[in-house]
C-alpha cells in the first residue's frame, strides 16, 4: 500500500477559499515537485486520500481526474494511479480569462499560444462580463498557476472586480486589452489606449475626411464596449471642427451624400454598405465607411473597408514574450488607421 500524502500544509484547509479539490493538486504537485513521489510510483487510492483528510470521494475524484488530464498522473485500470514516467512539471501553467470570444480575442489567443510553444500549458475561460464568475474563476484557481492572463473588461461592479483582482499575486497577473486604472502594485499590461489610440488613428485620416459634412458613431447601448470610444469620437470631431452625432443602430437612418460613418459591430457595417447601394450612392464617395478592428474579409468586402484596429496578434505575442522573459512592463499596444476604398 503507498504511503499517505506528506505535504508541507498539515492538511486540507476547511477555510480557505481555495477549493479543496484544488488543495488536493496543489499537495500531489508539491510532493511530486519535491521529489517525494517519484516517476512511475503509485499513489494513494482515491479511498485513501478520502480517508486520511476527510474528505468526500467526488472531491478526490475531481482532483485526480484534474491531474490526469493535464498528464501529471495516470490511470492504470485495476492497480489504480501512478506518476507519469515524465510529468511535465516544467512547464509554466498559464490560466488566461477573457470576457469573451470573438474573431479579434481570437486572434490574440492564438498569438499568445503559438509564442508561449512548448513551454507553458494554457487553460482559457471566458468571464462573460459576470464578476460572481469571474470570482470563482479566480478563487477556484489560485495557486495553481505562474501566470493569470486576464482582459478585465467589467463595467458594473468595479469594487467587487477590483477585491478579486487584489487577490492574484502582482508577480503574476498580467493585463490584456485594457488595464484597470487602480489595481496597485507593479503588474504587467498590453493594453488598448480606446479614447486616446481612436483619436491618433483618425488623425492620419483626417485628409479622407474632408469631402464629408457630417461624421455618426453608430454605438449599441445595449453592448459592452468601452465608453472611452464615444469620448475620443467626440474630442476628435470637436478638434477638428466636423459635425458629429452618436447613433445606436443604422436601421432607421439612410445615409446621405456627405455623410460618413464609424461602426463597431459588423452588423451595423453590413447595414450601412446595403442602404448606401440600396440608395444608389458611392461608398467612398457619397458615403463614408470607417469600421473598428480588422479581418481578412474587410480587406475585399465593397472593394476594400477602411479600419481602425489594433494589431490583435502583435499583443498576444508581446504578453507571451513578457512570460516567456520574466519581464513586468505596461505597454500600449499599437493602434493604426488602414485605409481602403470605403473612405
Amino acid at each position: 500500500m503507498p504511503r499517505v500524502l506528506t505535504s508541507k500544509i498539515d492538511q486540507i484547509d476547511g477555510n480557505s477559499r481555495l477549493p479543496k479539490y484544488r488543495q488536493v493538486i496543489n499537495n500531489i504537485l508539491w510532493e511530486i515537485d519535491k521529489e517525494i513521489l517519484k516517476p512511475g510510483e503509485r499513489i494513494p487510492s482515491i479511498n485513501e486520500t478520502s480517508e486520511e483528510y476527510y474528505l468526500s470521494r467526488d472531491t478526490v475524484e475531481k482532483a485526480y481526474r484534474e491531474l490526469s488530464r493535464r498528464g501529471i498522473i495516470t490511470s492504470v485500470p485495476g492497480k489504480g494511479y501512478y506518476v507519469n514516467v515524465s510529468p511535465d512539471l516544467a512547464k509554466l501553467k498559464v490560466i488566461v480569462i477573457f470576457n469573451k470570444l470573438s474573431p479579434y480575442k481570437q486572434a490574440v489567443y492564438n498569438s499568445f499560444v503559438h509564442t508561449l510553444g512548448k513551454n507553458a500549458a494554457t487553460n482559457l475561460y471566458i468571464h462573460g462580463y459576470d464578476p460572481k464568475f469571474f470570482e470563482s474563476i479566480v478563487l477556484d484557481n489560485l495557486g495553481s498557476y505562474d501566470y493569470y492572463v486576464i482582459m478585465p473588461h467589467f463595467y458594473e461592479h468595479a469594487e467587487q472586480v477590483q477585491r478579486v483582482l487584489k487577490k492574484i499575486p502582482r508577480n503574476k497577473l498580467l493585463f490584456l486589452d485594457r488595464k484597470p486604472d487602480d489595481i496597485g502594485g507593479h503588474v504587467g499590461a498590453v493594453y488598448q489606449d480606446f479614447r486616446g489610440d481612436l483619436q491618433h488613428a483618425l488623425r492620419t485620416g483626417i485628409r479622407l475626411l474632408e469631402k464629408y459634412h457630417t461624421f455618426y458613431l453608430v454605438y449599441p447601448e445595449d453592448t459592452r464596449y468601452p465608453h472611452e470610444i464615444k469620448e475620443g469620437f467626440r474630442e476628435f470631431c470637436a478638434t477638428i471642427g466636423i459635425r458629429h452625432e452618436l447613433i445606436s443602430s443604422c436601421q432607421g437612418h439612410q445615409p446621405q451624400k456627405g455623410e460618413a460613418f464609424l461602426t463597431i459591430r459588423e452588423s451595423d457595417m453590413l447595414q450601412l454598405i446595403k442602404q448606401t447601394q440600396a440608395a444608389k450612392l458611392t461608398l467612398g464617395q457619397d458615403v463614408g465607411l470607417v469600421s473598428y478592428n480588422d479581418t481578412p474579409v474587410k480587406e475585399i468586402l465593397a472593394g476594400g473597408i477602411t479600419v481602425i484596429t489594433t494589431d490583435h496578434a502583435r499583443m498576444g505575442q508581446t504578453a507571451a514574450d513578457m512570460i516567456l522573459n520574466k519581464r513586468r512592463e505596461v505597454i500600449r499596444n499599437p493602434f493604426f488607421l488602414i485605409p481602403r476604398k470605403s473612405l
